[in-house]
């Protein structure tokens, strides 16, 4: 069936204190999605964040980010006050997270809730905590723990920590209890509110997707509990790490130093961690995106103490026989495979054998040659169609950068009328070294094409033959680059973008809405006699 949705991470929504959360701003989206006719919200992996601040970097890939969590419910509780939220400096930019500022101020406040509620002997905590303690109590203690070391990495404590000897962890958790407690009440109260919020999207038709990453973070709660589930050597650390390898667009390779798995090891427990992975994403979301898919089939293999990912080497992964066993477990989940780059024959007989819809992205459609396999007439249903992910550029930042020639083949694709003109640019002659005039053509009057192209892009991808249409909210919002969420391969200003708090217009929906009964997406609301 046909259908369509956005993708707005948390972090982006507007809220009062300086990240978006699950705050009032986040039932007011899902209203919009409503008034817009959608079907779907697409959001980010909603883990804790550690250093860069990169939700595909998490201190747990069970946990919920303490970010997220809505303030508003401690001021009406009564265990935070208006004045102790207002007090705090959260940054003085509404367009973007001051995450240096957040990490000074929030976790001060969650403590002061924490510290004032009767919660901590509220029969639901106690519940929740004996319901997750499989996860929740070495998550809650690791992150004890490393306030206990001063952040620093598991793989610097002290062996008999590093090693979890029984003895010394039980000590710990006795003279950590106070902390190990708070951090499991955090994880209470934003399961509770996720709860909330997604039952609201569900209850106004609205589906939510997920995102989980392929790898976990070196320094997580998942390497320290479970190292027998990765590639590490005697003294717990990595012995090889994950990355891509070289291409016209990172010379050197990626390097992204997440510690691979012992799929030999996964293997012999029936693949045990990977369905409770998914079980708890069955519980909190009702489709997931699976982050590169093809390290699945084939992952890349980089020598740990490389600093470049030029040495790497393609190593087997469980191929089918992981979603043979996952297939066990997934009884209410859709599941997206992130299939996107290079893909070889077997990745895309993995990808065909799930049958689970790939990726295509329309800034990758329009290469000079033609013939690319992301133009819309190059592909069936089964896909979710995007103008661009998390990790490209706006499709308004994107179009500007390209060249007069793709963008005539994007424009002349779509149909839109443009006029060009000569121009004489001055260029710097590579065998002289000298400057040279040199006469060239470009689109005439290209600000005021700026304007409205993305919905050009837009209306293009919601008419194509996929199945799901998903577009990024800043490229409804027709943004340029200062609204981009993330570089690959850089650090520093990524995962920052916020919404403006007056963005979601009566106007927008309703274009929105109007696109989607004219693509065949919007989908017919059941309602009870």
């Amino acid at each position: 069936m046909r259908s369509s949705g956005i993708l707005m991470p948390i972090f982006s929504l507007p809220s009062k204190y300086g990240i978006g959360c699950m705050s009032k701003e986040a039932y007011d989206f899902v209203d919009f999605l409503k008034e817009s006719g959608q079907t779907y919200w697409q959001i980010l992996p909603i883990g804790p964040t550690s250093y860069g601040d990169s939700p595909y970097q998490s201190f747990s890939t069970f946990a919920g980010n303490p970010y997220f969590i809505d303030l508003e419910e401690f001021i009406e509780e009564g265990t935070l006050s208006k004045d102790e939220c207002e007090s705090c400096d959260y940054g003085d930019n509404v367009e973007y997270v001051d995450y240096e500022k957040i990490y000074n101020t929030r976790f001060k406040l969650l403590k002061t809730a924490y510290k004032n509620s009767v919660k901590k002997t509220d029969h639901n905590f106690t519940k929740f905590k004996s319901e997750n303690a499989k996860w929740l109590n070495d998550y809650a203690l690791f992150m004890a723990l490393k306030d206990k070391f001063n952040g620093t990495s598991w793989l610097e404590w002290d062996k008999s920590v590093k090693k979890r000897d029984a003895k010394v962890l039980s000590e710990y958790t006795q003279s950590l209890h106070g902390e190990i407690d708070f951090y499991m009440f955090l994880q209470y109260k934003f399961f509770a509110q996720w709860k909330k919020l997604k039952d609201y999207a569900n209850k106004n038709n609205v589906k939510i997707v997920g995102d989980i990453p392929i790898y976990v973070a070196v320094d997580s709660a998942d390497t320290w509990a479970n190292p027998e589930l990765f590639q590490f050597d005697n003294n717990y650390r990595p012995s090889a790490v994950a990355g891509c390898p070289p291409d016209p667009f990172a010379p050197t390779g990626q390097l992204w130093g997440n510690p691979l798995y012992d799929w030999n090891y996964h293997k012999k427990t029936g693949f045990k961690w990977w369905c409770e992975r998914i079980l708890h994403c069955q519980n909190i979301y009702d489709m997931v995106r699976i982050d590169h898919f093809r390290g699945f089939d084939e992952y890349y293999s980089i020598p740990a103490t490389d600093k470049t990912a030029e040495n790497g080497k393609w190593r087997k992964g469980p191929n089918y026989s992981l979603f043979k066993e996952l297939n066990k477990c997934i009884t209410s989940l859709d599941v997206i495979a992130e299939d996107l780059g290079f893909m070889t024959e077997t990745v895309q007989k993995l990808v065909k054998k799930t049958g689970y819809p790939g990726m295509k992205i329309l800034q990758f459609a329009f290469d000079l040659s033609g013939e690319s396999e992301y133009l819309p007439h190059n592909y069936d249903r089964n896909y979710v169609v995007y103008t661009g992910t998390h990790d490209n550029e706006t499709i308004v930042g994107w179009f500007k950068h390209q060249c007069t020639g793709i963008q005539k083949f994007a424009l002349d694709y779509m149909n839109v009328k443009y006029e060009t003109e000569k121009v004489t640019l001055t260029v710097i002659d590579e065998k002289t070294g000298k400057e040279k005039a040199v006469e060239t053509e470009q689109i005439k009057n290209i600000d005021e094409l700026l304007k409205t192209i993305h919905f050009d892009f837009i209306r293009l991808a919601m008419m194509s033959s996929a199945n799901i249409c998903i577009i990024p909210m800043h490229d409804y919002l027709g943004l340029d680059n200062s609204a981009r969420i993330n570089v690959p391969s850089t650090l520093g200003d990524n995962w920052k973008w916020r919404m403006k708090n007056d963005a979601l217009t009566k106007d927008l929906a309703t274009q929105i809405n109007a696109l989607t009964k004219l693509s065949a997406r919007k989908v017919a609301v059941q309602t009870e006699e």
